[in-house]
């Protein structure tokens, strides 16, 4: 293949998806640390399966139709956006998950910004954070960011499923729960999980957005209230 087959947006899929790029998700466990000092994830197998948990309940029925739903409207109907914002931000029951996602989707903007200039979809939707219109958060973030850069709406919504998991991998790796060939074994079983959640999120419309995961949540709240930790969610 020459180099004139490539796509113009295969750089910046590589650039977006790079835990290089400073979101600060690797600072991130979504609760997998008060899981863990609870006992209740041991191994390569059972984080496997929490993992599916994360994407099938909450990443795909809920962070993945906003994402789809805002890249869409990302250019149409920019009052919509705003409410795909809105209404992601207030799904977002643990106030520490809710300022995770914020601050990572903030600090994706910003540094898009640094370097690409004049655009006026992000320069509109940083407004609208700044006057508090917005929150920012994560996955409507990176809808909006993955749009302007032309990256299609299939390939925007696997990449963000995937940097989640590397970045609750990495963090699994931290904390001594799993080595690296076991990290690189898991993302390599979570492909078929990862294309199927993207298969049967990315059509669905706003109003079918939903996560259930109660037990997720009980663990970050209790991450929430932790006196010492290590990640920040």
């Amino acid at each position: 293949m020459s180099t004139d087959e490539l796509c113009p947006y295969d750089i910046s899929m590589l650039q977006l998806s790079d835990s290089f790029f400073p979101t600060g998700m690797y600072a991130m466990s979504s609760g997998l640390e008060a899981i863990y000092y609870a006992k209740k994830v041991k191994g390569r197998d059972q984080l496997r399966n929490l993992l599916e948990v994360y994407l099938t309940r909450q990443m795909g029925p809920a962070d993945s139709v906003a994402l789809s739903n805002a890249y869409e409207y990302a250019n149409s109907d920019f009052a919509r956006l705003l409410e795909v914002d809105q209404i992601l931000f207030s799904m977002k029951l643990v106030e520490e998950m809710r300022s995770a996602s914020t601050r990572s989707g903030i600090q994706l903007l910003r540094c898009l910004s640094s370097f690409i200039k004049g655009n006026q979809l992000l320069e509109k939707y940083l407004q609208s954070i700044e006057l508090g219109q917005a929150s920012g958060v994560y996955p409507v973030a990176f809808a909006v960011a993955c749009n302007i850069l032309r990256i299609p709406k299939e390939k925007s919504c696997t990449m963000m499923l995937y940097s989640f998991s590397v970045s609750i991998i990495g963090a699994a790796l931290r904390l001594g729960l799993i080595d690296h060939f076991d990290g690189q074994r898991l993302l390599h079983e979570l492909n078929p999980v990862i294309l199927q959640t993207v298969k049967l999120n990315l059509q669905k419309p706003l109003s079918s957005i939903w996560q259930f995961a109660p037990q997720l949540d009980l663990f970050q709240i209790r991450h929430e209230r932790m006196n010492s930790k290590m990640f920040i969610s």
